[in-house]
């Protein structure tokens, strides 16, 4: 058995989204068990709005870190001392029991690395969602069972407990190879971490992932130069199966082909083709690095 007790922090790191953010804090109000630790890590000081914070009903804690998903998790990991600590994107929803699940699950079950939840509804697979929208569905969501926690390969980023004593013990950090808004990361986390226990998707945690589309994403070349980019390095760190590589970036690239003749207004498709077609010169020609959306 683990632990009876254990200290959460909440960690959010975000870049270009203030004013989704404050509405994301101040809802974290309706949580039954409050984190121990409550972090933010924005990519600029701007993208936090400090007299905005009041509005949560307990103490945060802004770090700073460098620019990129990655490196602004890892920051608020060496800053935190808890013993699990619960990502979410600053436009996820939790719901009220989300942090006393996380709990109960941890405390119960040592061999658990990472947790991930139900995401009751995605606005990432789409347009996105508005706050409003987001919070009427999770207002009507009615979970009465059954508890089911099954091993899953990876955890979802938007919301993703780790245990952290393992991760100090084995120096295992996201990958900050992986830059700026650092494409499946949480893979790549959650492949780290399984070689320590297991990773599972449990349905009593649960959520609404707004997926946001306004600023602090990365634009449409970069990301799509990241689809093919970052799974074939993680696939070489031997975190992802040359199947699970080339499934992916071919079902990416088809859609980005073929969306392209007719775009969503939501998605900049010809970009991320243009990024997946460069990743494919530079993966021919044996100069494919991640990193390289840095000059994009």
């Amino acid at each position: 058995m683990g632990k009876d007790t254990l200290t959460l922090a909440v960690a959010i790191a975000t870049a270009g989204r203030r004013d989704i953010l404050t509405q994301t804090i101040a809802f974290m109000n309706n949580q039954a068990r409050k984190p121990d630790e409550f972090l933010v890590c924005p990519a600029r000081p701007e993208d936090v709005d400090l007299e905005g914070l009041v509005r949560y009903h307990g103490a945060i804690r802004v770090v700073e870190g460098p620019v990129g998903s990655s490196h602004q998790r890892n920051a608020m990991i060496a800053a935190s001392n808890a013993d699990v600590m619960v990502f979410f994107d600053d436009d996820f929803l939790p719901s009220a029991s989300y942090l006393a699940e996380v709990e109960a699950l941890f405390a119960r079950d040592p061999r658990i690395m990472v947790a991930t939840g139900h995401v009751i509804a995605d606005g990432a697979l789409g347009p996105g969602l508005e706050f409003e929208q987001g919070r009427a569905i999770l207002d009507a969501d009615r979970f009465h069972g059954p508890v089911s926690v099954k091993p899953v390969f990876n955890g979802y980023g938007c919301n993703m407990a780790v245990r952290l004593e393992p991760a100090r013990r084995s120096g295992i950090r996201f990958d900050e190879n992986l830059p700026l808004y650092a494409w499946l990361e949480d893979v790549d986390l959650s492949r780290q971490m399984a070689a320590h226990g297991t990773v599972v998707h449990a349905t009593q945690l649960r959520g609404v992932h707004l997926g946001t589309k306004k600023a602090g994403r990365s634009p449409g070349r970069r990301l799509g130069y990241s689809q093919i980019a970052n799974r074939i390095y993680i696939q070489r760190k031997g975190n992802m199966s040359v199947f699970q590589v080339w499934d992916g970036n071919i079902r990416n690239f088809c859609a980005n082909l073929f969306k392209s003749l007719n775009p969503e207004p939501w998605v900049d498709r010809r970009g991320r083709l243009r990024g997946n077609l460069r990743a494919l010169k530079d993966l021919l020609t044996g100069k494919l690095d991640p990193k390289k959306i840095l000059e994009l």
